[in-house]
């Protein structure tokens, strides 16, 4: 039921964020606790999202979903900015983090290690391939469980 909702939410979403100059990042629908949470990542291409953005786009995509009613049951809807430590899972979000500092952790062990940070040199789609501290690490994408950027000051 999860890909569906997040398939018709995406579908309503991406006309909106086209006409404000904005860009889908991510939508994840899940339950914590006992609510279940609709939440609509978006970025804008050259510059930052503000509360403007976030507010303008939440009501528009209110009004198409109370409109096409995609989700059964109640939810909560959220849209704001993947932030500055966003998560990396599409393929594209790794493509575009090459150059930056990334943490990842992964499934299983790579060389004794679960968790690696360091700037992304590469990515294959079968491998990201890190800095790590001046030492070349490839990491298969199969084995991350979870990737982030990583704020660097």
């Amino acid at each position: 039921m999860s890909r569906k909702v997040i398939e018709a939410v995406e579908e309503l979403a991406v006309p909106i964020l086209e006409e404000e100059g904005l860009e889908l990042y991510d939508t994840e629908f899940i339950k914590e606790g006992k609510n279940w949470f609709l939440r609509v990542y978006i970025e804008r291409p050259e510059g930052k999202v503000d509360l403007d953005d976030c507010s303008r786009v939440s009501e528009r995509l209110s009004t198409e979903l109370d409109r096409v009613d995609p989700v059964t049951g109640g939810y909560f809807l959220e849209v704001s900015s993947p932030g500055a430590e966003r998560p990396l899972k599409k393929e594209s979000h790794f493509r575009n983090a090459v150059g930056n500092r990334i943490f990842i952790t992964t499934y299983e062990p790579i060389d004794g290690n679960k968790k690696f940070e360091g700037e992304l040199l590469e990515y294959t789609g079968e491998s990201l391939v890190l800095d790590v501290e001046g030492n070349r690490v490839v990491v298969p994408t199969d084995k991350v469980a979870k990737a982030r950027r990583v704020l660097v000051f």
